[in-house]
């Protein structure tokens, strides 16, 4: 009889500790992915019209969420360090047509986006992203690889934004060929603008 209950005891300590690994496997993940896609109908090229598919500019990234934390800390976005603009994988823009942001020439392909926040400033950087892999890891940052640096205009939130956020807005009927990139996170807000060449 003792070894009955011991058994039994034994069995429902294995079944609580199956269900807590469970539990905890089970957990949100503290970010998320996001994407920002614009269709560009003015801007398709023959070839894409005759394929049938519009011209896009498409942003891919991790979205980090504040949970309780403060921007520019040591272990969260700190000043004057490069940042990969987002959470685990790197933040991919994809864009099927030449583009002018910030005053800069962006050529259509595929870039690996970072940021470097300053107390004075924010720079937008872009790196050609070559490999075609769906996720790209973050590697160490090399400014030599470097496509475009583009000043970010930088502004204050009235009201905290708890999950980093990155959109693609077009711009008005008068200027359907562009558009601002919209970047906001705690009460910062970044923007630049960018235009099809």
């Amino acid at each position: 009889m003792m070894r009955s209950t011991f058994t039994a005891l034994a069995v429902l300590t294995s079944l609580a500790s199956v269900a807590s690994a469970q539990a905890g496997a089970r957990r949100a993940a503290p970010s998320t992915r996001a994407s920002a896609t614009v269709e560009l109908t003015l801007a398709d090229t023959a070839a894409q019209r005759a394929a049938g598919k519009p011209a896009l500019i498409h942003l891919d990234y991790g979205q980090p969420h504040l949970r309780g934390r403060t921007l520019h800390t040591a272990d969260l976005v700190p000043y004057d360090q490069v940042w990969r603009l987002g959470a685990n994988a790197s933040t991919l823009l994809t864009t099927d047509v030449n583009l002018t942001m910030g005053g800069q020439a962006v050529e259509a392909g595929r870039y690996i986006v970072q940021a470097l926040p300053t107390r004075t400033g924010w720079t937008l950087i872009l790196q050609r992203e070559t490999s075609g892999a769906a996720t790209v890891m973050p590697t160490r940052y090399d400014q030599t690889k470097d496509a475009a640096r583009i000043p970010l205009k930088v502004s204050a939130l009235h009201q905290p934004v708890e999950s980093f956020t990155i959109a693609l807005v077009p711009g008005t009927a008068a200027a359907a060929n562009g558009g601002v990139l919209t970047i906001q996170w705690g009460t910062v807000q970044l923007q630049t603008d960018w235009v099809v060449r």
